[in-house]
């Protein structure tokens, strides 16, 4: 299925890294909440998926029917039933995402901020932009240097 560039992206963050059978089960939840995904009766034209155990993402291609409040509505609540079950938390925008090589890890703002003094994240560092809003973004920015990132704003530009 090809999807737009502009299709709507949203970024749901684990804090913590999923196993390779829980990603199996999720997965096939997912594909099953998209199948089923409908805004005022219209089925959406929709995806979903896995990233590096710890990243679960829908994409909604709207050229054939809009996501609405309550379609919206629909997938958070979708995703706080999988929070739940998995015993994780796909809703805390402050547990944020890094590389370390080719690892990926989350802290929470606190231990973020300390890893930056600590200079185990530095200006080069890829961060998760999770804030991404389509698909050609999801592509190009989700994941950046922290100095290029929303995180600069937070946390301030890093001297180090």
């Amino acid at each position: 299925m090809q999807f737009s560039e502009n299709s709507r992206v949203w970024v749901y963050q684990s804090d913590r890294k999923l196993t390779d059978s829980e990603v199996q089960q999720m997965q096939s939840q997912l594909s099953d909440f998209a199948t089923g995904w409908t805004a005022h009766n219209n089925q959406l034209k929709a995806t979903a998926a896995i990233k590096y155990n710890r990243f679960l993402i829908l994409i909604v291609d709207e050229n054939q029917a809009g996501a609405s409040g309550c379609s919206i509505d629909k997938s958070v609540r979708f995703m706080t039933q999988i929070g739940e079950q998995y015993n994780i938390n796909l809703l805390d925008r402050f547990n944020l995402a890094y590389r370390d090589g080719e690892e990926v890890l989350s802290a929470p703002r606190a231990a973020f901020e300390d890893l930056i003094k600590q200079g185990r994240i530095n200006n080069d560092t890829i961060v998760f932009n999770n804030l991404v809003q389509n698909l050609a973004e999801l592509q190009n920015k989700w994941e950046v240097p922290f100095k290029d990132s929303w995180h600069v704003q937070l946390f301030g530009s890093l001297s180090h």
